[in-house]
């Protein structure tokens, strides 16, 4: 089987390692807009050749992990490229204008619009690691305009790497991952944000930086290349997700003013139960 990965970094990386390890007979094709992110691919040992869209035609799988604003422009592309009996999945954290784009293309069978839920903080070739979809979800949008052959191949090449999958639409895949992944980022950022322009002196924040605040500044060193894309792309749903947060900042600051401690015990302890849902998910280091 002749698997392409078109950006070799942590999402698509991770994935072909997985892929090279648990199925035999498999050949790694890579492409990457970078020849830095090729040479390192390949002395990893991640992917075993550098190709181009001219070779997509001797392609059975094609795993596109490349931020979201440029799958809009790529996926047509790689779509017109690939023969009839080849799938085609992405792994964008966004899927409505994706689809929308892909709609009407005269290969949309080929495609299967897929965001698997998982990831760290890194980027880059090096970044990817094993087993970094066990046990996660995969998000798998309007799978019925997609050729069940080829929905058979891929559901079998997921089922391999250990993943779950769950199956949405678009606008609703959109809408909730805003609240549980887009949200999180920006806060992430915002607090780093925050602390470095009050703290001048950086040795301060290291000296005091405890596990805490490094767990929820974390994601601020996620790319900005690929989040900016996704913020681009999902922006009424983040703005809505953002004017939530916002009123609950703002009814926290006003319950503190007023020196009204019961309400934010309250308010803290009703939010505790946060932690029933979270014991379902499955924990692993650096989960995105």
């Amino acid at each position: 089987m002749n698997v392409f990965v078109i950006g070799i970094g942590l999402i698509g990386g991770s994935m072909v390692k997985d892929i090279k390890r648990l199925m035999p007979n498999v050949t790694i094709y890579g492409i990457d807009a970078k020849q830095e992110h090729i040479d390192e691919a390949l002395s990893l040992g991640i992917i075993e050749e550098q190709a181009n869209y001219s070779q997509l035609p001797i392609a059975d799988v094609v795993i596109v992990s490349i931020p979201v604003d440029a799958m809009i422009k790529e996926l047509p592309k790689i779509l017109d490229a690939v023969n009839d009996d080849c799938v085609v999945f992405d792994a964008g954290s966004t899927k409505l204008q994706i689809c929308k784009v892909l709609d009407e293309h005269p290969k949309r069978r080929n495609f299967l619009a897929c965001h698997p839920i998982s990831g760290t903080e890194f980027s880059g070739p090096s970044a990817a690691i094993n087993g970094l979809y066990e046990g996660k979800t995969n998000i798998i949008c309007e799978v019925e305009k997609t050729a069940f052959k080829l929905q058979e191949r891929a559901l079998e090449l997921f089922q391999t790497l250990g993943m779950r999958i769950r199956y949405m639409n678009p606008e609703a895949h959109d809408k909730h991952i805003a609240y549980v992944s887009h949200l999180s980022h920006i806060s992430s950022f915002m607090l780093g944000k925050t602390v470095i322009e009050k703290e001048r002196n950086e040795r301060d924040i290291f000296d005091m930086a405890g596990s805490g605040f490094e767990s929820t500044v974390r994601l601020a060193k996620s790319s900005p290349a690929m989040w900016t894309p996704i913020f681009k792309q999902n922006k009424e749903n983040v703005v809505e997700t953002l004017e939530g947060y916002i009123k609950n900042l703002t009814e926290f600051k006003k319950m503190l003013l007023a020196d009204d401690y019961d309400g934010i015990y309250n308010e803290m302890n009703n939010t505790n139960k946060i932690k029933e849902i979270l014991n379902g998910i499955p924990q692993t280091k650096n989960k995105v």
